[in-house]
């Protein structure tokens, strides 16, 4: 499901979708993981998209059935499909293992952090990017890089340095700190 749906989901905008797949890709009962939380499905029904009722679109975010059905046609061939949905609420994330860095290796992340600092045209950043993934995991790095004013690719050349170093882990949408990002920003333990 597209950002656009989740979101509507999650806000409250949104409680149908419509997609075409070759075969069903979800059962009703069933709970999607996302990046905004808990999504349920309630109901999976094959449906004519001809069928579809102006207000059927507007429980689907589009202003009119045949809005609607001009966006199915542009995802090629397959059955349509109408989703019930509900927001269920954030979603626990899972566990990590704790980790406990040693001296020699927190002074290793603070030389390369530092390099990386350094390097930078706009100064320092690496412990901004740590600062901001921790508070706000799983966000989209788009989203993250609109809200500072810097360019989508630039935000994720930075995530992904941060990943190279173990810090940071990608997650179902975004990224968060990994236990070991997540132990070296709560300083020397």
């Amino acid at each position: 499901m597209s950002d656009r749906i989740l979101r509507g989901v999650a806000c409250g905008e949104i409680s149908l979708a419509f997609l075409r797949w070759s075969s069903p890709q979800a059962r009703a009962g069933s709970q999607l993981r996302t990046a905004v939380g808990l999504i349920g499905i309630d109901e999976v029904t094959e449906v004519d998209p001809g069928q579809i009722t102006d207000a059927d679109a507007r429980r689907a975010g589009f202003s009119s059935a045949a809005g609607l059905r001009s966006s199915l046609d542009k995802h090629g061939p397959g059955s349509v499909y109408r989703l019930a949905l509900r927001y269920e609420g954030l979603a626990p994330a899972s566990p990590q293992e704790p980790v406990v860095l040693g001296g020699r290796e927190r002074a290793a992340i603070d030389r390369r952090l530092a390099q990386l600092d350094v390097s930078a045209p706009r100064g320092p950043w690496t412990r901004q990017v740590l600062e901001v993934l921790a508070r706000r995991p799983g966000v989209r790095v788009a989203e993250l890089a609109a809200e500072q004013g810097r360019p989508v690719s630039r935000w994720k050349s930075d995530v992904w340095r941060l990943r190279e170093l173990g810090l940071v882990e990608p997650l179902a949408a975004g990224f968060r700190l990994s236990s070991r990002g997540v132990s070296y920003l709560d300083g020397p333990g």
